[in-house]
């Protein structure tokens, strides 16, 4: 079977699995660093690897624009493109679509937007989306959605929902289509999940999430429409509610979510997968996640700091280098200072999920988990950034 799920262990909602895919285990639940272009940005595959990296994200709507989708296909897809042997999944770029203020128009066939690289006029449907994707050649690939502001009013909310359920009709058929009518040679299975839709009305989230359910059986559901806007005890209440609407016995993906304690939130409430741009975006800009809170390594106080970034992660930012020095070659305005504060955070929340998967599989769990959030939201100074 290349696509299988299986539980381990359980704690209240929280789960602890395995989800089999053509090129590898991922053990859940699990952080996927994200490659927008091919690569998560100033990380070598190596590094992804060496720091425990199980699969990571491309984006279909980016690499569409750049290099080409196409060019992609001709040069083996993306694990052959980048490097990388591991699983991959494709956002299908209904975010990205959908960030795109004043550069599209939604209507019920597609989207038409205009490239935030050139200009050009572009248009994004179901059918061109699963082409892409196909061509980019991930393990899995997400379906096309209609994607909203996470405080949207419930009749917005339905209506992006239900496109996103006719939307999903049209992806699965084309999916179907293309690969029985346009084999590629030497590419393995490709798995198209669903996206649950419907904002924060818990009601919408049940009918997405049944209508879903009875239009086919799926390899794993993603989660979407969640950390657009809302508050975070909104975000938390839908994957409550969502939590008994989904199968037990398939991977649940949380789109877009990746600060420490939304993925502890995230895993007490069931999700088994999460990905977001915040590791390396944040280290970029100077803020590192510790165990103790985030920090912003630009500080003066750190400026003669002999400490790691956090004593208790063995990345190899803080085993090697002191605070000091990582602050010198920020304010340096050197490369290895970004590099080494992605990595580390990187690092940080592909090891926090590896620590909840232990507790689970320990039973314990829910104690660990208090505890850590207890111990990460008791920072005093502020981060500052």
């Amino acid at each position: 079977m290349s696509f299988a799920f299986t539980l381990h262990a359980t704690a209240g909602s929280a789960r602890a699995g395995a989800f089999a895919t053509p090129h590898g285990l991922v053990e859940t639940p699990a952080f996927m660093a994200v490659g927008t272009l091919a690569t998560v940005k100033a990380l070598d595959p190596d590094d992804l690897r060496a720091l425990g990296a199980q699969m990571i994200l491309a984006n279909a709507y980016h690499l569409h624009l750049r290099p080409g989708d196409d060019l992609v296909r001709e040069l083996g897809g993306l694990h052959a493109f980048m490097q990388w042997d591991g699983p991959i999944l494709t956002d299908s770029g209904g975010f990205q679509v959908f960030s795109l203020e004043g550069l599209r128009t939604i209507d019920e066939d597609g989207v038409d937007f205009r490239s935030h690289i050139d200009g050009s006029s572009r248009r994004f449907t179901p059918e061109s989306v699963m082409r892409i994707e196909r061509n980019l050649g991930a393990d899995v690939i997400m379906q096309f959605d209609h994607v909203i502001p996470g405080q949207s009013d419930a009749t917005a909310a339905r209506d992006a929902s239900e496109r996103s359920l006719r939307w999903l009709a049209r992806c699965a058929a084309a999916f179907c289509a293309q690969n029985r009518d346009e084999p590629i040679p030497g590419r393995a299975p490709q798995a198209l999940f669903p996206i649950v839709q419907g904002g924060i009305h818990a009601d919408l989230r049940a009918e997405a999430a049944h209508a879903i359910r009875d239009m086919g059986d799926w390899t794993g559901f993603g989660i979407g429409g969640l950390s657009v806007g809302e508050a975070k005890p909104e975000m938390y209440r839908i994957l409550e509610a969502l939590h008994d609407e989904l199968p037990t016995d398939r991977p649940r993906y949380l789109m877009g979510v990746g600060f420490p304690e939304d993925l502890i939130e995230g895993v007490r409430r069931g999700v088994d997968l999460f990905d977001c741009v915040a590791p390396t975006r944040m280290g970029r800009n100077g803020a590192v996640f510790t165990s103790d809170g985030r920090l912003n390594i630009k500080r003066t106080e750190f400026r003669a700091d002999r400490r790691p970034l956090d004593s208790d992660c063995d990345c190899s930012a803080c085993t090697r280098f002191s605070r000091a020095y990582l602050r010198h070659l920020y304010v340096a305005d050197e490369m290895l200072g970004l590099r080494l504060l992605s990595l580390h955070n990187v690092h940080f929340l592909v090891s926090l999920m590896r620590q909840a998967r232990a507790a689970l599989l320990g039973g314990t769990f829910d104690g660990w988990s208090e505890e850590w959030l207890r111990r990460y939201h008791s920072r005093t100074v502020p981060a500052s950034v």
